[in-house]
């Protein structure tokens, strides 16, 4: 009876260490809860960090594709050009004259720069060696015209003889086997003479080669024109392996034209004897009358261009050989006025931006934008001038997005 009693009282009693299973349910749904909130609240900050971030992501690695103008410089004559192109100054006539044997510079006669005759000494190599071989060829000649003389005066006192003793034979004071014994002597004289000529043939040759070489120590000039590099210098030896090739570069410089590429598509436009406007990179704000010389007579697979040549109306001084040219191919020839007056530089309106509340470019220079700020003047249609900014020439972001800037990635989709 007590046993019974003791067990029902111990069923009774309340373990607190042991909850119920509804308790530990409602437990663990509680910590699922948390899990999933922690594992949610951190896939939305890094969803929210990944949109904020990407954009800046994404420029540093991929680039952006942007369509570019150019920084141009204008002339009054724009509205008559119909084709641009770029080239540069050459010069028609023009050689790079070389020694055709090795020696050492002995005598420098002109300087870069100076204007020469044709047929000009230009400078002359050590003739010592060559001279001496000469004067030892002389004298070998001086010896065989001897040896002839020699043999000559042997003839001559052979056939003297000869007719001395035809007459003694014939007053029967001599046998006549004194005759032909003479006569047999003149052949061996006469050959004699025949070969001591031929010695002095072969050795007068031989002075001919050695004054041959003597007059190519001295370069001369091939035609009249400007030397346009530096001489080599006295002692400098030539056709050696720091001096081979070219010594010296003369170039006529009447025969100036500008040879610039014209796309193969445009090259309908441009016509033999056509006015064009020449412009110099040396020379800003001055353009030159010019006119179509020659058409190229085959096409630039890998440029797909024509190389045109121009040449200049008016002889102008200063121009220099493979300055950098523009040439404008027009309807009409320049007038006066239009060549007096000034240049303008344009650059294209779609290319100017604000940033910072001031008026911006996007330079492209090795594949990345650069931000540079512009100083404006009028607008002139679909371009602003430039007054101050970046040179002509340069490549702009036409229409840049706000997400560009300075050293952004880009590739030109126009290019």
């Amino acid at each position: 009876m007590g046993d019974q009693l003791t067990s029902d009282l111990e069923s009774l009693r309340i373990d607190r260490d042991d909850p119920p299973a509804s308790s530990r349910s409602r437990s663990r749904s509680r910590s699922g809860v948390v899990r999933y909130a922690f594992v949610a609240l951190v896939l939305g900050a890094l969803v929210y960090g990944g949109t904020r971030a990407w954009p800046a992501v994404e420029s540093r690695l991929f680039k952006t594709e942007v369509r570019t103008g150019e920084v141009v410089v204008a002339s009054p004559a724009q509205g008559a050009t119909t084709v641009t192109a770029t080239g540069y100054v050459v010069a028609l006539t023009s050689a790079r004259v070389s020694s055709r044997v090795p020696g050492r510079v002995a005598v420098v006669r002109v300087r870069e720069g100076e204007t020469v005759r044709a047929g000009q000494a230009l400078l002359e190599l050590d003739a010592t060696d060559v001279r001496s071989t000469i004067a030892a060829a002389r004298a070998r000649v001086a010896a065989a015209e001897a040896r002839v003389a020699i043999a000559r005066a042997n003839l001559a006192d052979g056939r003297q003889q000869l007719e001395r003793q035809r007459r003694l034979a014939e007053s029967g004071a001599v046998s006549r086997q004194v005759v032909e014994d003479l006569q047999a002597r003149l052949g061996p004289l006469e050959a004699s003479v025949t070969a001591a000529s031929a010695e002095v043939r072969a050795l007068q040759a031989d002075v001919n080669v050695q004054s041959a070489a003597l007059s190519l120590l001295t370069i001369r000039a091939p035609f009249e024109g400007t030397i346009v590099n530096r001489p080599p210098r006295p002692g400098e030896l030539l056709g050696s392996e720091l001096m081979a090739g070219t010594v010296i570069e003369l170039a006529d410089f009447r025969s100036m034209v500008a040879e610039v590429d014209v796309p193969e598509g445009r090259l309908h436009l441009v016509r033999p004897g056509g006015p064009c406007e020449i412009s110099l990179d040396a020379f800003p704000g001055r353009r030159f009358r010019g006119a179509v010389q020659e058409l190229g007579h085959r096409v630039d697979r890998a440029k797909a261009t024509v190389a045109v040549r121009v040449r200049f109306v008016e002889p102008m001084d200063g121009i220099l050989p493979d300055m950098a040219a523009r040439v404008g191919f027009l309807t009409q020839e320049l007038t006066a006025e239009q060549l007096r007056a000034a240049q303008r530089t344009l650059v294209p309106a779609a290319a100017v931006t604000t940033r910072g509340g001031a008026r911006v470019v996007l330079v492209v220079d090795n594949n990345a934008v650069h931000v540079r700020p512009v100083s404006l003047g009028p607008q002139a249609g679909d371009a602003y001038e430039l007054i101050d900014g970046p040179a002509p020439g340069s490549r702009v972001v036409l229409h840049p997005p706000p997400t560009l800037g300075e050293a952004h990635p880009v590739r030109e989709a126009n290019r």
